[in-house]
């Protein structure tokens, strides 16, 4: 692995000066042929995606970022004197070319990339760092921004625009703006070289995913797989001319849903041990010298800005504040966690036990027996939903219903509007008085060239300013059945596709000036609440009657399964606490670290172990929800030392889900309140702000404890 030093960053920044100035004339070569090169004439400027091939990301780069860098030129050196319009707003309206190339690539990168996207993105990351640089490092525009910061209570500006000055002033020193010459020229390496590590971490998480798949030779190897997953098997081993075999393909999560089906426990013990080996076990996917180095290089950036560690350097803009309040809040919920993942074990020993004698009970024991205690307690079989949960008609009938029941959305299905594969679907959304709100991109399927797990991406960020409206995209990675049959879902996966769904709505209903704002801009442990309040809709009796029908006869799921769905919501809580506590806790030990103290890539596996014991969360039958060596949540999509953020926002999402209750629930009114307090406002206020404008108040945790089956009722 070479990283970049000095010497190699000058003749990088020469490099990009260089083609920045021939950026021009290579793109006028392509003519009109790059998609890029105007705004897209399509609704809402969805990109197009039938034009869009490999060859025109990089000269839409190359233009992209050329034609930003003389915006803020000009922006900087304006012999007039610094104007709330001049410097913030006119840097609010720069590079709409590089954020329409940019959306593009790293939103599909992700879903649908080639072996082109994966050497283009190895190429444009660490330059896209290093123009991002250029930028939050320019002297001349930092004086301009600080000039109107300092006056600010001279300007006359309304309350948003008030915030936008207060947030970029902030942003350019965080980015370092304050430092020496020589303190920019090593930040501008760090950052040059992190970008080019997260690019490695991705392509090595997703390569060997798709390497790890576990081929099974013996049909009767899987029994308890149902009929429809036996035949998706056979399928993914036809796809990798293996006729006659079956592949069972893994996702990026330390548990495998499928070992919950699984009869064959040797079966169940190999696809644990290889998901739970991924990236530690040597080799070309290997990812412990990039865990290592990019966690010293963020703990060297964070002390270069006068921060004792990363996560104090991130912690700072979120609504946790501190170190002190994540570590404590975390410390809280251990315990307890620990305790009913305990009593949980012991519920599957004594199942296993009579089962197989002298079974001794194991992580890959668990989701099997699991879902034999459900069915001896709750007299309840989970595969019972699937024939009620057939996938789109638990997004058309389930997540849009809800959607209109709250806000008024209405959906129509744009076929004939192009897409980058033939399993995606689109949809035109509708506000409340039939004006075209945005556009909304279901890709629900997994493939090989697609990242594992599930998120929300935006192609087009709402702005008053710009006059732009929402497009954005859901991703989930559900298996696809084979062909002619349904897919059906778990109830998990409704429950995500929901969660997701909530992120949409964020966006899709955004009503802001300035991009800076927009949607889901808001702080990291705050992103995640408006997602998970949208998941109770998925048992919302109304709700949950109108899309679980099932697939062949239409007939709606039976009262008794209904009810036994509620029953279990707090079934297993301890063991989904644990598994995501011990993950979130290794996130705050990688990034709570000073420079000197970071392990090798030798000790990342003993690190990751001393860290679990040292908070009692070392479970030998629960690891972590992801080891360091595949969590792209936190080397790779932003969620470095804020993957508590989740746990933290559900304390607001269990007292918003009280709040609901107590006011009627699915209702039109309750929806515009949501909307109008929260929901639209994007990122133009405080967020805690904007919670006790909705709610009226602060949260209490006891909401929280009680949801997760933690403490009684």
């Amino acid at each position: 692995m070479r990283f970049l030093e000095l010497p190699v960053l000058v003749m990088v920044i020469v490099l990009m000066t260089l083609n920045a100035r021939s950026a021009t004339s290579q793109s006028n070569a392509m003519g009109e042929r790059n998609p890029f090169f105007s705004e897209s004439q399509l609704p809402h400027q969805m990109p197009p995606f039938d034009r869009i091939q490999d060859e025109h990301y990089a000269p839409a780069f190359e233009r992209g970022m050329a034609d930003q860098l003389d915006e803020v030129e000009a922006i900087a050196t304006d012999p007039e004197a610094p104007t709330f319009e001049n410097t913030v707003v006119a840097l609010e309206r720069s590079g709409r070319l590089l954020a329409r190339v940019d959306a593009a690539f790293s939103t599909l990168s992700r879903a649908n990339t080639t072996n082109a996207m994966d050497e283009i993105r190895g190429d444009v990351a660490p330059r896209l760092a290093i123009h991002d640089d250029q930028i939050l490092l320019n002297s001349a525009l930092f004086e301009r921004i600080k000039a109107l910061y300092e006056r600010l209570d001279d300007l006359s500006l309304d309350e948003e625009s008030r915030r936008l000055v207060d947030e970029y002033h902030t942003h350019f020193v965080r980015a370092g703006a304050e430092l020496s010459e020589s303190q920019k020229t090593h930040m501008q390496v760090i950052n040059a070289e992190l970008a080019s590590l997260e690019t490695v971490f991705t392509r090595n998480v997703l390569d060997e995913v798709n390497a790890s798949a576990v081929v099974v030779e013996s049909r009767g190897n899987l029994i308890g797989l149902s009929e429809g997953q036996v035949m998706a098997t056979a399928v993914a081993a036809r796809e990798r001319d293996m006729d006659g075999q079956y592949v069972l393909a893994l996702l990026n999560t330390s548990g495998q849903p499928i070992v919950s089906s699984l009869k064959n426990r040797a079966l169940r013990e190999r696809i644990t041990r290889i998901s739970l080996a991924r990236g530690s076990r040597g080799g070309d996917f290997d990812n412990r010298h990039v865990v290592s180095r990019m966690a010293r290089l963020r703990a060297e950036r964070a002390q270069l800005l006068g921060y004792p560690h990363h996560a104090a350097y991130m912690l700072e803009e979120q609504t946790a504040r501190t170190v002190e309040a994540v570590n404590d809040r975390l410390a809280i919920l251990v315990p307890p966690a620990v305790a009913n993942a305990e009593r949980e074990a012991s519920d599957l020993q004594a199942t296993a036990v009579v089962s197989e004698a002298e079974l001794e009970l194991e992580a890959w024991d668990w989701a099997y027996y699991t879902e034999q205690v459900r069915a001896e307690r709750f007299n309840f079989d989970a595969t019972e939903l699937r024939p009620y949960l057939e996938m789109w008609t638990v997004l058309e009938n389930g997540v849009f219903f809800a959607a209109h029941r709250l806000f008024g959305l209405a959906f129509e299905e744009r076929p004939e509007l192009p897409l980058y594969d033939a399993d995606v679907r689109v949809w035109e959304v509708f506000d409340r008085d039939d004006s075209s709100l945005g556009i909304f991109i279901a890709d629900y399927y997994a493939r090989p060239s697609k990242r594992g797990g599930a998120w929300m991406d935006s192609y087009v960020s709402q702005s008053r300013l710009l006059g732009t409206t929402p497009v954005i995209a859901n991703h989930l990675n559900v298996t696809k059945p084979v062909s002619g049959a349904s897919a059906l879902l778990t109830f998990d996966e409704v429950e995500t596709m929901f969660h997701e769904f909530g992120h949409t709505l964020h966006g899709l209903l955004s009503d802001v000036r300035y991009p800076y704002f927009s949607g889901t801009s808001v702080p990291r442990d705050f992103v995640e609440y408006p997602s998970q309040v949208n998941e109770m809709w998925a048992t919302w009796p109304e709700v949950l009657r109108n899309y679980a029908v099932h697939h062949e006869t239409d007939e709606s799921m039976p009262a008794e399964l209904v009810d036994k769905v509620l029953e279990t919501e707090t079934f297993n809580q301890g063991f989904a606490t644990t598994e995501y506590l011990a993950a979130s806790l290794l996130d705050q030990a990688w990034h709570q670290l000073a420079p000197d103290e970071v392990p090798t890539s030798e000790n990342v596996v003993a690190f990751e172990t001393a860290t679990l014991t040292k908070a009692g969360i070392a479970l030998r039958t629960v690891p972590p929800r992801y080891r360091s060596t595949y969590f792209s949540h936190i080397w790779t999509s932003g969620y470095s030392a804020g993957y508590y953020s989740y746990i933290w926002s559900e304390v607001l999402v269990a007292d918003t889900v009280e709040w609901f209750k107590e006011h009627g629930g699915l209702t039109r009114e309750n929806g515009d309140h949501f909307r109008r307090t929260l929901l639209s406002r994007g990122g133009s206020r405080d967020a805690m702000g904007l919670y006790r404008d909705f709610r009226g108040g602060d949260p209490d945790i006891r909401h929280l404890l009680m949801r997760r089956g933690l403490a009684d009722r």
